[in-house]
């Protein structure tokens, strides 16, 4: 497994593009089984968990190809229903393949997904849902075998919580459906809307996404489209906590400002200043950061949690003490043990960890445990003195295009080195 060697501090300072979402590339993939004709993504990033939906979608039937940022997918040749262990183990977002393989073959067999340890993360919000669409789902030893005899069907749908991959999940199985689905406390994520545009341009008839209540009029058959995923919101939060940590400056093209709206105003609580214009997004940091108060992850519009550790790891050299606390998951502060090795000063309680920032960090080897962890501890070690040695990369694979490449850009020095 390759490590990335960071050699600090840097002041970040230039522009770069922000590339697709991550987060809305995968169910789309999974969305282009519903079609009879080929479908292109453009802005597709070079992933490893987009890799691993294009290895799902292979085996079961589909032929895909990539050009530069543009994947193709022609799914008129699926003829499995089934998702082998080793792949659904490679990424926790490989059950939303489930209401579409649903849909599509009207049966699948897969086991529980894996991908980064953030504590539980149930699919059961999922597992109800479809069983109301007429789906009998048989759990047997970690595996799932669906099926739905007399085909899936429109019906009312209320979620507990407003899951991002159920309501992509009934989406999916909802499109071609007999009769319509209305879902309420829907997730209202950017790439909620993403989906729904996409499958819309297929030929779906779906309202209301980005509410929090969609309707879904289920149709007989999709075609296949071009579509261009949206920027990465994540990506760029990340980007802008780095920047802020090394006291730099930067410009983010191909962003969509909207979609940030939950974390400018905490870069600006801060110290940063803005100046935002149609795709891009300019910000300059000041030399040391103030505190930030309060960070509560949330479902969007709320903070996102996929931010909140490189935020973290931002505030761990700001001038004051910064509370976060973790509403979504319960295992999400992995990366607090070892930012602490690079000389932060953080306490954990529970949901709750407080950030008293310090002077100055200190390099030294530290490990990724998961993906948002592992870009936290990139963003600590470009503010660090001294080398900082990253292992565990390949979380940070997952989510995060040439991540080492853009970083030099901006003027950083990050080496990726072989295992």
């Amino acid at each position: 497994m390759s490590k990335l060697l960071i050699q600090g501090p840097s002041r970040l300072k230039g522009e770069i593009r922000v590339h697709g979402a991550k987060n809305s590339t995968l169910p789309l993939m999974a969305a282009s089984l519903l079609c009879d004709s080929t479908c292109v993504l453009h802005n597709c990033p070079v992933l490893s968990d987009v890799k691993t939906s294009e290895k799902i979608l292979q085996h079961l039937g589909c032929r895909t190809g990539r050009s530069g940022s543009d994947v193709l997918i022609d799914p008129r040749g699926v003829e499995q229903s089934d998702i082998p262990e080793h792949l659904m183990r490679e990424m926790r977002s490989s059950i939303v393949f489930l209401g579409a393989i649903l849909s599509r073959m009207g049966r699948a067999e897969l086991s529980f997904p894996g991908g980064c340890e953030l504590g539980p993360r149930p699919i059961d919000l999922h597992l109800s849902a479809l069983r109301k669409m007429g789906v009998t789902i048989q759990e047997d030893h970690g595996c799932l075998k669906c099926s739905a005899p007399e085909g899936l069907k429109g019906v009312q749908i209320a979620f507990s919580f407003p899951s991002v991959g159920a309501t992509e999940n009934v989406l999916l199985a909802a499109c071609c459906a007999g009769g319509t689905t209305t879902i309420t406390n829907a997730a209202r994520e950017p790439e909620i809307c993403d989906l729904a545009d996409f499958l819309n341009c297929c030929g779906a008839k779906i309202s209301g996404a980005g509410d929090s209540t969609i309707v879904i009029e289920g149709v007989k058959s999709l075609h296949g489209c071009e579509h261009e995923v949206i920027p990465d919101r994540i990506a760029a939060a990340t980007y802008l906590a780095a920047t802020a940590a090394t006291g730099g400056s930067i410009i983010l093209n191909h962003v969509v400002p909207e979609h940030l709206a939950p974390v400018l105003p905490l870069f600006e609580e801060s110290g940063c200043r803005f100046a935002i214009h149609e795709k891009e997004i300019y910000m300059s940091a000041p030399s040391r950061l103030g505190r930030i108060k309060n960070v509560r992850t949330m479902p969007y519009p709320g903070f996102p949690t996929d931010a909140q550790a490189p935020m973290m790891a931002m505030a761990a050299v700001a001038n004051g003490t910064s509370i976060f606390v973790e509403n979504i998951f319960e295992s999400r502060y992995k990366h607090v043990g070892e930012l602490l090795r690079l000389g932060a000063n953080i306490k954990v309680e529970g949901r709750v960890a407080v950030v008293e920032g310090v002077g100055r960090l200190s390099g030294a080897p530290v490990e990724a445990a998961d993906l948002r962890g592992g870009a936290a501890l990139v963003v600590a070690g470009l503010a660090a003195q001294g080398e900082t040695l990253v292992s565990g990369v390949r979380h940070i694979d997952r989510g995060y295009e040439c991540l080492e490449e853009n970083l030099c850009l901006l003027g950083a020095q990050v080496k990726r080195l072989p295992d």
